[in-house]
């Protein structure tokens, strides 16, 4: 008799698959994406005639050559810097990671970070080690070099702003960790639309400095398609890894149709960030609740101890879904994460908030 238990990895079979909840309807306020759609009647109308000119019927571009080429001038790649296109930001993590699974590699990166970066690392067999950021979530830049000097690894991964904490560490730092590491330094920009700063200025400047971004936080999260950018000699030996056809033909168009309509997603970030700040504001006025700065599209609280999950079940009853980061690590305890949504949203969920921390008072 064959079981999987007999043949799957043992730090795979330890692993827990990452969960995506199915609540049905409700106000959804867990994912960092972006609550608005395409805004108007007459550009949906656009981009369904765009979308259904596709033939789907053969394969798509191998190399998606119009859209690299729109997001080099989008991002004002420096033009002796390479771009790799993916099937979102996790694809790109995927491949750097296993690009560089050599025997006794290493991953490294600060917690409470992005839960894949550790999870790709334990997919792809190599020792993750993560350093403890400060009580206030910035780096701990003398931890950090002690660490990178003792486990030399293969990458460090930059979550800039950090997910789930918010926020953005100084721009000194995240170049400092680039200057003492001997391996590859990535900068994940996820949420440079709602940081509005970015290091792809830098790249060139140091030859193990390359800078991930996603199209997801911005509005275009169902199209997945995240990109790479840096030294063309490292992004050479990534892209041997990369599955043909991994961008599909339907996101090709639909990502070059967004981007002839830049402005309307600027507008939405935009608008985003007014109401982030507006948020924090709000939520810092409710007793016990510490909110933490964000340069993102989310909020990070703490609450008063012992509530996280209570209040999380209570706001899900209520019909709106937060994340619940109490128990994920132990700097999270305590702590919810609030995606920003829409002005009424976003009332919606502070007077619930408040009403509940009334209620468990």
């Amino acid at each position: 008799m064959s079981r999987p238990g007999d043949w799957i990895r043992p730090e795979v079979q330890a692993l827990s698959a990452y969960h995506v909840p199915e609540v049905g309807e409700v106000v959804k306020l867990d994912a960092m994406e972006n609550p608005y759609t395409w805004p108007d009647e007459d550009i949906r109308a656009e981009w369904s005639a765009c979308l259904a000119g596709i033939g789907v019927n053969r394969y798509p571009d191998p190399r998606a050559s119009e859209v690299a080429a729109r997001l080099r001038e989008h991002t004002a790649l420096p033009g002796d810097q390479g771009l790799l296109l993916g099937n979102g930001s996790d694809e790109l993590i995927q491949l750097v990671t296993l690009a560089l699974a050599r025997p006794g590699a290493k991953v490294l990166a600060p917690e409470p970070t992005f839960v894949m970066y550790r999870m790709i690392a334990t997919f792809c067999g190599l020792e993750f080690v993560g350093v403890p950021l400060k009580a206030d979530f910035g780096l701990d830049m003398p931890a950090l070099e002690a660490a990178i000097d003792e486990h030399d690894p293969a990458v460090i991964w930059l979550a800039w702003p950090n997910n789930p904490t918010g926020n953005a560490w100084p721009r000194t730092d995240v170049l400092r960790v680039a200057d003492v590491a001997r391996g590859l330094v990535v900068v994940d920009e996820a949420y440079q639309p709602f940081a509005r700063d970015s290091f792809i200025s830098e790249l060139g400047e140091r030859d193990n400095l390359l800078v991930l971004r996603t199209l997801s936080k911005l509005g275009l999260a169902g199209l997945r398609l995240g990109f790479l950018a840096g030294p063309p000699a490292w992004l050479a030996e990534i892209d041997k890894l990369r599955l043909p056809y991994n961008i599909n033909a339907l996101t090709q168009a639909g990502v070059a149709f967004a981007l002839d309509h830049f402005e309307r997603l600027e507008r939405q970030a935009a608008e985003i960030r007014r109401e982030r700040d507006a948020l924090a504001a709000k939520l810092a006025t409710l007793p016990g609740v510490k909110v933490y700065p964000s340069a993102a599209n989310f909020v990070l609280l703490r609450v008063p101890q012992g509530l996280a999950r209570t209040l999380f079940e209570g706001l899900l009853a209520d019909g709106i879904l937060i994340k619940c980061l109490d128990g994920t690590h132990p700097a999270l305890t305590d702590c919810l994460r609030i995606t920003v949504g829409t002005p009424p949203e976003n009332a919606l969920l502070a007077e619930a908030l408040q009403r509940r921390l009334r209620e468990v008072a």
